[in-house]
């Protein structure tokens, strides 16, 4: 959809889109049955489930494998508008990791005030606004999912609560985000400050306005982004914190692009980020129990993708590669077991766009220095299945 579009229809539909955005960043497309209240309000439903079948090999170390069935995601979302200016969203979860007792509750559940395109706020428990690939829509991947850690912040993770405010600039191409959020929210932190996120990028081709993003576009935009954030929040941990001594910082900031262009041979997809997290090597020293490994990471991804341009089969097909550098800086001794590598390469087959599609990753999971006992922490390999299925 084009901006002049977007705009001409931004009372009717401005918070559902931003709303969906939020959430997985789906476009319009992708919603539900909608039923209309009077002139202004409206309620719309939306069924996603992604169920995956998941076999890790860790041979590589001589451990025993393992073979799940799972749910990875399971949700019911309501999105609707109260007014021309006002919008809601809440999103049902019953789905999760390997292991996860798929317990049901609200994992989004915010209000949308879209005063002009220049001018919106959000406002409950959200998509924080730092990364590109936290913000990638989880059912319009590239890959078969996001990363495991790099992109997800480690005080604020996926989704905070607080307040956004946000807009497009020269029609659309600049985009700004400013977030307060509660960050990290447990006894154990140095002081009740709040987490503070800054987050613009410049679209150069067709623009991205939404708050969320897509991982592709299936060939239907040609887009050239490039987006950087930085996150903090004051005094978020302890150093020494058995003495409650030496409160420390926590300071993040990522630079990224992503680039998809459509031409007469296929779709060809290009993306990459770089991420710094830093508590000032607070993982070394004495940091309470629930301080997060992930405190002073850096690392990398870089993902590619191609479609064919016509159907094969019933469907389209897309491959994808992934490689991801993650450096954790946490030593035991003089080993640091975390810091690893991941590759992998996988194929999107769409029956039916995103609403009905079959994934299949191999991944490839490499240590710098494999532990000795520790499964997860050893090399192995990693094969998943998927299905998704959008209502």
């Amino acid at each position: 959809m084009r901006l002049n579009a977007f705009i001409a229809k931004r009372k009717a539909w401005g918070a559902l889109l931003g709303g969906i955005g939020l959430a997985c960043a789906a476009p319009a497309a992708l919603a539900g049955p909608t039923i209309q209240f009077g002139e202004q309000g409206s309620l719309t439903f939306t069924y996603a489930l992604q169920a995956w079948a998941q076999n890790v090999d860790y041979s590589a170390n001589n451990q025993v494998s393992q073979t799940d069935f799972f749910l990875r995601r399971n949700r019911l979302a309501f999105s609707g508008q109260f007014n021309d200016y006002i919008g809601f969203y809440a999103q049902l979860e019953g789905g999760g990791n390997p292991g996860a007792d798929n317990k049901v509750y609200f994992r989004d559940s915010y209000l949308t005030f879209d005063y002009t395109d220049e001018l919106r706020f959000i406002i409950g428990e959200f998509k924080n606004t730092f990364s590109r690939e936290n913000l990638e829509a989880c059912l319009e991947p590239l890959t078969m999912d996001r990363s495991e850690s790099l992109a997800y912040t480690p005080f604020g993770g996926t989704r905070d609560k607080g307040v956004a405010m946000w807009g497009n600039l020269l029609d659309a191409k600049l985009q700004y985000r400013l977030m307060v959020a509660q960050g990290r929210d447990d006894g154990n932190k140095a002081s009740d400050n709040p987490r503070l996120t800054a987050r613009m990028h410049y679209s150069f081709f067709d623009t991205e306005y939404n708050y969320g993003y897509l991982g592709t576009y299936l060939g239907t935009a040609k887009v050239l982004t490039v987006g950087a954030a930085y996150d903090q929040q004051s005094y978020v941990v302890y150093a020494n914190y058995p003495m409650r001594h030496d409160p420390q910082d926590y300071k993040a900031w990522t630079v990224d692009a992503f680039f998809e262009y459509p031409a007469a041979s296929g779709v060809y997809t290009v993306s990459g980020a770089y991420f710094e997290y830093d508590t000032n090597n607070v993982s070394n020293k004495m940091p309470d129990a629930n301080f997060p490994v992930s405190g002073d990471l850096k690392g990398h991804y870089v993902k590619a993708g191609y479609m064919f341009p016509d159907k094969v089969g019933f469907g389209r097909l897309q491959f994808f590669a992934r490689n991801e550098k993650s450096d954790y800086g946490i030593k035991t001794g003089i080993a640091e077991y975390h810091d690893r590598t991941w590759n992998s390469i996988g194929a999107n087959y769409y029956l039916d766009g995103q609403k009905l599609k079959l994934t299949f990753e191999i991944a490839d999971i490499s240590f710098d220095t494999p532990h000795p006992v520790t499964p997860k922490l050893g090399d192995y390999k990693q094969a998943t299945l998927g299905l998704q299925f959008i209502f």
